[in-house]
């Protein structure tokens, strides 16, 4: 049986935010080692075990990822269901990386519209430990889900937007860039309530801090990636260059894309217009296929760049790259989107800036006139302080990410035990 801390807040409740506050009882389970016999709380879903029980019972198949399956749960402590993911990264190097990254970000965060984690369970013992269990707030939907189905009203669009963003100003004053926001990392319950989840790859905004793999693991959907991080420019510095060749085109192009240090906040907004967009016309906005298409359809829609943004890239390649295109006009958005309110798609094409220095700040776009009915500062909660990491986690071995994960998870019981 795996070990429990102790679980909390009650699943999709408006403002619950992922608090442990108000916990229950820890439940200590498991034999004295954590090693597995035959065990009555041991659920199977879809050939997957989950040894969750007998806290955690009546398990059903939600979804599954790269390196994971969540299953909703009935909570026999607290009385509701809650969802559950089970991990087991243990193998991979970089399943470790981002294992690690959600847990400490999100452990640390409480914030009504992130998700939180309510509970963790794992083996005693760090030898045993082949899975985590992580137990969070059920959410009925996601804004993926939403959008294949229906169509959204201005009110739903406005209020959902404003929560993302309520959310963001959180992360982003802990100084961590979240990097995969996208429809289906916003999570809905059935009153709208909406959680970001997903911190898998997030960062510190700090070039001092974990960066060495930045654009190699930067594998977040293309759709919803800001132009610098195919175009280096000054607000990004350089450090390396690599080159990236599509052969599938009709001659061989080769194109230099750029990992860089001091990457800003700026990639997280472009995310959200494109969000934003896709709100607005339940469909993708760039769909690229891959890095060159995606960067064609940005233009397609925002034109050719002007002077002073090709200015602001460091990089000669992609700089002479985009003059030799031919002009393109930009489209007006009104035209793309005809039904749209006017404010959503001038703060729209204040989040679409190709220049990251001129795009939109969090703090901006809450006060933009579209969000006017639900823009109240004082409700809008910063972190405490900002968030850090005590070492470089890309180039650490997987046993070691693996003993900071099982360091971090008994933190966490320890607290929830002794409460």
């Amino acid at each position: 049986m795996a070990e429990s801390g102790s679980s909390a807040a009650a699943a999709g409740a408006a403002g619950s935010s992922g608090s442990a506050a108000g916990a229950g009882a820890a439940v200590a389970v498991g034999g004295a080692n954590g090693a597995a016999g035959p065990k009555p709380g041991l659920e199977s879903v879809k050939g997957q075990n989950f040894d969750v029980g007998p806290r955690y019972t009546d398990l059903q198949y939600i979804g599954e990822g790269a390196y994971g399956m969540v299953c909703s749960a009935f909570d026999n402590v607290n009385k509701i269901r809650v969802a559950i993911k089970k991990i087991s990264p243990f193998e991979h190097q970089t399943y470790c990386q981002r294992t690690l990254r959600e847990i400490k970000i999100l452990l640390r965060f409480r914030h009504e519209n992130i998700i939180g984690i309510n509970d963790i369970l794992r083996a005693r013992r760090i030898e045993y430990m082949r899975d985590v269990y992580i137990v969070q707030d059920l959410m009925e939907t996601d804004l993926y889900k939403l959008l294949k189905t229906q169509q959204l009203s201005n009110d739903h669009v406005c209020y959902f937007l404003y929560q993302i963003l309520r959310g963001l100003k959180y992360i982003h004053s802990a100084n961590v860039l979240h990097r995969d926001l996208k429809p289906s990392n916003l999570l809905i319950n059935t009153t709208c309530d909406l959680k970001i989840c997903d911190f898998g790859l997030a960062r510190i905004a700090d070039p001092e801090h974990d960066h060495t793999g930045f654009l190699t693991e930067y594998v977040a959907t293309r759709w919803y990636r800001a132009p610098e991080i195919m175009l280096n420019s000054k607000a990004c510095p350089c450090v390396c260059v690599v080159s990236i060749q599509h052969i599938n085109l009709t001659h061989v192009l080769t194109f230099s894309l750029l990992i860089f240090q001091g990457y800003t906040k700026s990639i997280d907004m472009w995310s959200v217009g494109c969000i934003l967009a896709e709100m607005l016309s339940n469909r993708p906005i760039f769909p690229g296929k891959h890095y060159l298409d995606q960067l064609n359809h940005i233009l397609g829609i925002l034109g050719s760049p002007t002077q002073d943004d090709l200015n602001c890239i460091i990089n000669m390649k992609a700089r002479n790259y985009l003059q030799a295109l031919p002009q393109k006009p930009k489209i007006p958005w009104n035209k793309l989107f005809p039904k749209a309110d006017n404010k959503a798609l001038d703060l729209l094409d204040r989040m679409l800036t190709f220049n990251p220095i001129k795009r939109i700040t969090v703090e901006e776009a809450l006060a933009h006139p579209y969000l006017e009915q639900y823009y109240d500062p004082s409700d809008e909660p910063v972190a405490e302080e900002p968030f850090t990491f005590n070492m470089e986690l890309d180039d650490l071995p997987k046993e070691k990410l693996k003993e900071l994960i099982y360091e971090e998870t008994a933190r966490f019981q320890a607290t929830y035990q002794g409460s």
